[in-house]
């Protein structure tokens, strides 16, 4: 594509020195398309073939508790929690790198989706199942907090569970109908099975991490960025593989194309999250089997889900009618917190308090008109 070249060497890990906000485009855009694509082919196949593809843990702790799997229809509103969690050690404890709450309304055909900042200065409750007595912390913490299993490796699953509890908490969602965790290493399979991710680069976007054929560049000698020749992500539409998507979304500094920062990339993210659910839903795709199997069958492969007794085939048919255009991508404002000089971590502005009110109450529509610097334009 363009200046990015496809070049023909061995590509590097696509995560390496990847940061929690490249990762975070990915969580939402893996569990839409299987969700929406479940429901374009047979169920009776599915249930035989793309459901046994996706894993399955007691991220709730409703195994333990002795609950009965529902058997009744879904129905909404629905809040469904995301977690994106990087490969690692079986013996290392895991990291919740990206954190997302998707919130579906009665009627099923449209959703908002807003993150949780990993740094969120927190209270962290008490979590007897891994002797934690509970504390304040930053909100990523949560997970590797409930993830302690005594002589044993740690359980992601379990860690979810206490991660979960915290966002309940913050947010005054009393209950998530659902949760999936994201294995991020299996993302790049998503979009080779898709042929790469089309999208519209609305300024051209020079890399500051790769050179066109996707290796890294190599540090400035005595610090201060990096030398070599840059991956160039030129502006219009454009084709981009897995590592030049990833790539892509990372940049956020002027001197790369990125005037306005942060905010800059967080909106590349977002037009990211929606080109890859758009493109999963397109006639390319869900009109060619072959193409649609492997997509499919990547997608399952990367996630672990829990339905509380609904499997992902049932919220795929339920959640038919929700399609990209139909989300709202939330911003929630916030800031660091200083104590003495030393970053301790973020917060909420007060109004989120008022989303968050909105959010159980229903009434998103009409907070959204009153706070209209909530909404991320895409």
């Amino acid at each position: 594509m363009g200046k990015a070249g496809k070049g023909g060497k061995k590509k590097p890990s696509v995560w390496a020195g990847v940061p929690r906000w490249a990762q975070v485009c990915t969580v939402f855009g893996a569990v839409l398309m299987f969700f929406s694509g479940v429901s374009l082919v047979g169920v009776e196949a599915l249930l035989a073939r793309y459901e046994g593809a996706v894993g399955k843990a007691d991220l709730f702790g409703d195994q333990a508790a002795g609950a009965n799997e529902r058997t009744s229809d879904i129905k909404g509103p629905l809040n469904i929690l995301l977690v994106g969690v990087d490969p690692r050690k079986e013996e290392q404890l895991p990291l919740a790198d990206s954190i997302m709450v998707l919130h579906v309304p009665e009627g099923l055909d449209q959703a908002y989706l807003f993150s949780m900042p990993r740094d969120l200065y927190v209270q962290i409750p008490a979590f007897d199942k891994a002797g934690f007595r509970g504390g304040t912390d930053k909100l990523n913490a949560a997970m590797s907090y409930g993830s302690r299993v005594q002589g044993e490796n740690p359980s992601t699953a379990q860690g979810f569970e206490l991660l979960a509890k915290t966002v309940q908490s913050i947010t005054g969602i009393q209950r998530f109908d659902a949760g999936a965790i994201i294995n991020f290493g299996g993302f790049i399979k998503i979009v080779d099975a898709m042929g790469g991710v089309t999208m519209d680069i609305e300024q051209e976007v020079r890399s500051r991490h790769r050179r066109p054929d996707g290796t890294h560049r190599e540090p400035r000698p005595g610090g201060g960025g990096y030398v070599g020749e840059q991956a160039v992500y030129p502006e219009g539409e454009q084709l981009l593989e897995g590592w030049q998507a990833l790539d892509y979304v990372r940049q956020r500094y002027p001197e790369n194309g990125v005037p306005d920062g942060d905010y800059g990339r967080q909106r590349h993210q977002q037009q990211f999250v929606k080109a890859m659910a758009s493109q999963a839903l397109s006639a390319d795709v869900v009109t060619n089997p072959i193409k649609l199997d492997r997509v499919l069958r990547a997608a399952g492969e990367s996630l672990v889900f829990n339905g509380r007794g609904h499997n992902v085939i049932d919220f795929g048919l339920a959640l038919k009618d929700l399609r990209p255009g139909n989300i709202q991508m939330i911003k929630l404002p916030g800031g660091g917190i200083m104590d003495g000089g030393k970053y301790k971590g973020e917060r909420f502005e007060p109004a989120v308090q008022d989303f968050f009110q909105a959010l159980r109450d229903e009434q998103i529509d009409a907070f959204m008109l009153e706070h209209p610097d909530f909404q991320n334009k895409i």
